[in-house]
């Protein structure tokens, strides 16, 4: 059953399809259901909600079926039934067969939406709250048409949107990247036509946690010459914000041409993220 809700978005009950390792810190889950001949996105960076049953249930409780009600009704279920909410990135989506793959980062200590990808197998059922319009407000990456440099940030859950982003620009489009990732084994050889320039950042274990690793490598960074950049950060959103005010006080960017989004905050869980918002 798909059910709209706060047009473009709606439900999709989706299972898994297959799941591949891409990392120590990284795996991918590929979702499928006849649902997805329903979900349209032209965006690179399309945001999703997902919601993942309990070790202890076949699929998760999600009263989709009470329409605009649903949140509210999702919000009184007790904390043992009430499925578990993330937000994560579209990786990729096909079609003949509609598949969708979404990828996780893996956590030690493990989270429930950490520990359920590392134990995901085909048939496990899961609900998406996601696009039914290809064109939607959850698509953020969206750089002006005059644009003769885009400038990228992103830690590990911010990689499958610089990795579809950079699949999706032209030839003559020049791109400077800077990604953060645990583990040299994460790193991955990303596709793009354009003329790009892509580091690769290596949390320090030893780092003192929090520290400004990304804010450092920025400020010693040399840019491309430009008249109209366009900058797009991503990420855990103490340093997503840091990195905007680089940009913007230091660097003297347009705050226009500015887009940041925090997918996560340091020290808090997505449910306390969203009683503090």
């Amino acid at each position: 059953m798909t059910t709209a809700v706060a047009a473009p978005f709606r439900f999709f009950s989706l299972r898994v399809a297959r799941t591949r390792r891409l990392g120590p810190s990284l795996v991918r889950v590929t979702f499928t259901g006849e649902d997805l001949q329903h979900f349209f996105s032209d965006g690179h960076d399309q945001s999703l909600s997902l919601f993942l049953p309990h070790p202890d249930q076949r699929e998760p409780a999600v009263p989709y079926e009470l329409g605009d009600g649903w949140w509210q009704a999702w919000r009184e279920l007790p904390d043992g039934v009430r499925a578990v909410m993330r937000s994560y990135t579209l990786r990729s989506l096909r079609r003949d067969p509609d598949e969708i793959d979404i990828d996780f980062v893996l956590h030690t200590p493990a989270g429930p939406a950490s520990r359920w990808a590392a134990r995901a197998c085909a048939g496990d059922r899961v609900v998406l709250l996601g696009p039914a319009v290809a064109d939607n407000r959850a698509i953020r990456f969206r750089p002006p048409e005059d644009t003769d440099l885009t400038v990228i940030w992103g830690d590990e859950t911010a990689l499958p949107a610089v990795s579809a982003i950079l699949e999706s620009l032209p030839a003559d489009a020049r791109v400077r990247v800077w990604l953060e990732v645990h583990d040299a084994g994460d790193i991955q050889d990303l596709a793009t036509e354009a003329d790009a320039e892509i580091t690769w950042l290596i949390e320090d274990e030893d780092r003192v946690e929090g520290s400004p690793m990304a804010l450092d490598a920025l400020r010693d960074a040399q840019l491309p010459s430009a008249e109209r950049p366009y900058v797009w950060i991503a990420g855990e959103s103490g340093c997503v914000k840091a990195l905007r005010r680089h940009f913007v006080r230091e660097r003297g960017i347009d705050r226009r041409r500015v887009t940041f989004v925090g997918y996560w905050r340091q020290g808090m869980t997505e449910e306390q993220l969203r009683a503090a918002e």
